[in-house]
């Protein structure tokens, strides 16, 4: 047992490692370009809407705050999902120090700011960034309201909660990793049958009002999109080919060791004794419940690495208490564990330093295909600068806009253009989103465009959509890399098209796509 001074001194270490970390990432949020997910996210934020195609409306809401306050940059759009971490990252760390002790919450700390996981959802600016604190905020206070049962506490589960669902859907999941552990753990059975954790539900739906409202007047499009990520459209229902994929990518993005620590605790955490049995057990259906969903879906469908980024917040917590030197049990080999634990955080940061540096300095000696920080980051500033040259040739600048075939690049486009011009994607032979609900052919009918491509073959798609079709540049993008010189990562096709005929809007290639709405379905049939 840890006394009071122990307690505070491990945890004021783990305040400082949290606010250490918060630094190295608002430095490194502003040292490369966004990629193109996040200029994606960025244009949500500049059509304020209740709900989006893809997610609810947090990311594009907070990004517009942030943007407004600090200006239309990197920093400004990474800020909400850096900070979200931090958040994150201090719920998960009081919860071992109130649950467990200071010297857990100090290694949860450290562990925290190592995971390549956590750090990418921090400083790409996706909805994963904002997920991860409403998810430790709501574990945190459910789990102190079922130890307490104060009102209190189920409120504030219920305002994380509700600020979850306007985050990402994955939220969802909480629910049943919650409500089992109600049901095993015997201890906590009679609060399902108390008012205080409905209203604290109840309050959480109220919440996410506004995105029931949008839905509701968009065909429940989002709904349908999260739908067909998972796999509904599949025809297979049980599938060998992405299960491998799925543990193969969690290992990468935790660490081996680090994964192979959270299954070790999964397996072995019900057998912990004395007053917090009942902490492991929460800590354990909080995690793994999550993490079954989407390994049970890998035999059915795709799983994004990112997906189950949740499910680790409480096993973080679970390790350092069974692992960690700050652990509850010594147990009968303390020096190997201890040593097992250093290696476990070690091997984190060795796999998660390099790449953050590498998305600043490209110091790692691999080849551009292998490379994914140079293909998402590189060459869009320069890319924004001569599109804007070419736009400025066009004979009708005031009746001429700019696109890219796939939604990526005309976010891309919007961000780094100079004056952050309107964008469109030409959505026709790509996938359904925003761009769908912000144009239609009526409003782009008769215009000019200048337009970006990664394939010279795209002019053939072009010539179906616009009267005529130049090509006015080809612009290769290189990596320069100290150790391997300059490497060309990209080819973009730039074009000059005069006279669009229509064919803006996706359109579906199965009759039965999920993802097809009236909306969709009620486009110009163009050319």
């Amino acid at each position: 047992m840890s006394t009071a001074k122990e307690w505070s001194g491990g945890l004021r270490a783990a305040w400082l490692v949290l606010l250490l970390g918060l630094a190295v990432r608002l430095v490194l949020s502003a040292r490369f370009n966004l990629v193109p997910d996040e200029t994606n996210y960025w244009q949500w934020s500049r059509y304020l809407a209740l709900g989006y195609q893809d997610h609810p409306p947090m990311i594009a809401w907070t990004i517009w705050l942030s943007t407004h306050l600090f200006g239309q940059n990197e920093f400004a759009v990474r800020l909400p999902s850096v900070l979200g971490l931090t958040l994150a990252s201090f719920y998960i760390t009081l919860m071992a120090a109130r649950w467990f002790s200071g010297r857990a919450a100090f290694h949860v700390a450290v562990l925290s700011q190592g995971i390549l996981l956590f750090n990418g959802a921090a400083l790409v600016a996706t909805p994963d960034g904002l997920l991860l604190p409403c998810w430790a905020g709501a574990c945190y206070h459910a789990g102190q309201a079922l130890k307490g049962n104060r009102f209190r506490q189920w409120l504030f589960t219920g305002i994380w909660f509700g600020l979850g669902l306007l985050s990402k859907y994955t939220i969802v999941l909480f629910l049943p990793s919650l409500l089992l552990c109600v049901i095993f753990i015997k201890s906590y059975r009679r609060r399902l049958f108390q008012a205080a954790p409905w209203l604290g539900l109840l309050l959480s739906f109220i919440i996410f009002i506004p995105v029931i409202i949008w839905n509701s007047n968009n065909e429940w499009a989002t709904f349908r999109h999260v739908l067909y990520m998972g796999g509904i459209d599949v025809r297979s229902f049980l599938t060998w080919n992405y299960i491998g994929d799925f543990l193969l990518v969690e290992t990468a993005l935790l660490s081996p060791l680090v994964l192979l620590l959270i299954f070790a605790a999964w397996l072995t955490g019900w057998r912990g004794r004395g007053a917090r049995t009942d902490d492991v057990s929460y800590l354990i259906w909080t995690s793994l419940t999550t993490f079954m969903a989407f390994f049970l879906l890998s035999f059915h469908s795709r799983v994004y690495g990112n997906w189950p980024a949740p499910a680790y917040l409480s096993a973080i917590v679970l390790i350092a208490a069974l692992y960690s030197p700050g652990r509850l049990n010594p147990g009968r080999r303390p020096n190997l564990t201890n040593r097992v634990w250093l290696l476990a955080v070690l091997t984190a940061y060795l796999m998660t330093v390099p790449v953050l540096v590498q998305v600043v300095v490209p110091v790692l000696p691999i080849s551009v295909k292998l490379d994914r920080t140079a293909r998402e980051t590189v060459g869009w500033n320069r890319l924004g600068r001569v599109v804007h040259q070419v736009f400025k040739t066009m004979p009708r600048p005031d009746r001429t806009f700019i696109f890219g075939l796939r939604y990526q690049i005309a976010s891309e486009l919007a961000f780094y253009v100079p004056g952050q011009p309107r964008t469109v994607a030409i959505n026709r032979w790509g996938r359904p989103n925003v761009y769908d609900f912000w144009f239609d052919d009526s409003m782009l009918r008769g215009q000019d465009g200048v337009g970006v491509t990664k394939s010279r073959a795209s002019i053939s798609q072009l010539r179906q959509v616009f009267a005529r079709v130049e090509l006015a540049r080809e612009l290769p993008v290189y990596r320069d890399s100290p150790l391997r010189g300059l490497e060309k990562v990209e080819t973009f096709y730039i074009y000059r098209a005069y006279g669009f005929k229509g064919g803006q809007r996706w359109r579906p290639r199965i009759r039965d796509d999920i993802r097809a709405t009236r909306q969709r379905a009620a486009v110009s049939p163009g050319p």
